[in-house]
């Protein structure tokens, strides 16, 4: 048996960072991403006879957009400079290494809230700083979460509208987290492993490690249109 390690970029829908005047987490999609990144790390995927690992990435708006973040300064969350249009000596080095971060990656997974029945802004602006090249001929998984009984579920229906404007196919698998403070402590450990909607993320990254294996062999043997 041999080993895959799979390049895997997490990106993070959600730049919350303040606690609501009512109390509870500043940002509850932390512990949705301590449950994910967990999750990923003791992953024993296989795929015939090859086993799966990931080499996990993860890209979060507050320190992208925070002080001295790969796209703070020139940019900005309100996407005022696309990489993809500038030129290649005005992108600032940081810049360019998110880029490659992403455009290196065998897949991605995207773990987001719902805001106003749609994406985050922070994360349409993040994934859409970046051209299409950089994210074709690869996979996406969709992982939403609401602190109430929906899941993020309309979210996800847009950002699966993203992700194929981008050239990340999702897979058909969603996980979608309801009552997220129910379900998990704050770093993310399950309060009750068995919860049957736990069962959602290792379906999906089944679906995922199959796409991303089968992707890039096809990249590697005729490379991308």
């Amino acid at each position: 048996m041999s080993t895959i390690t799979l390049k895997t970029v997490v990106f993070f829908g959600s730049a919350r960072d303040v606690t609501p005047p009512w109390g509870g987490d500043s940002r509850l999609g932390d512990r949705i991403m301590g449950w994910v990144t967990s999750t990923l790390a003791c992953r024993n995927g296989s795929l015939g006879s090859d086993k799966i690992t990931h080499d996990v990435s993860i890209i979060d708006p507050l320190e992208v957009f925070g002080k001295d973040g790969a796209l703070s300064g020139f940019s900005g969350g309100e996407l005022r400079s696309p990489v993809f249009m500038m030129k290649p000596d005005d992108i600032p080095q940081a810049t360019k290494e998110l880029a490659d971060t992403i455009k290196n990656a065998d897949c991605y997974l995207i773990v987001s809230p719902e805001y106003n029945h749609s994406i985050p802004p922070a994360l349409a602006s993040i994934m859409g700083h970046f051209g299409g090249s950089n994210y074709k001929c690869k996979p996406s998984g969709i992982v939403t979460y609401s602190p109430g009984p929906f899941a993020g579920m309309r979210a996800a229906m847009a950002i699966q509208v993203l992700c194929h404007e981008l050239g990340c196919l999702p897979v058909s698998k969603l996980c979608g987290i309801p009552a997220v403070a129910d379900l998990f402590e704050a770093d993310g450990t399950p309060k009750d492993a068995s919860h049957r909607m736990l069962k959602q993320l290792p379906e999906l990254l089944t679906q995922l490690e199959w796409m991303a294996v089968a992707m890039a062999n096809q990249r590697k043997a005729t490379g991308t249109f």
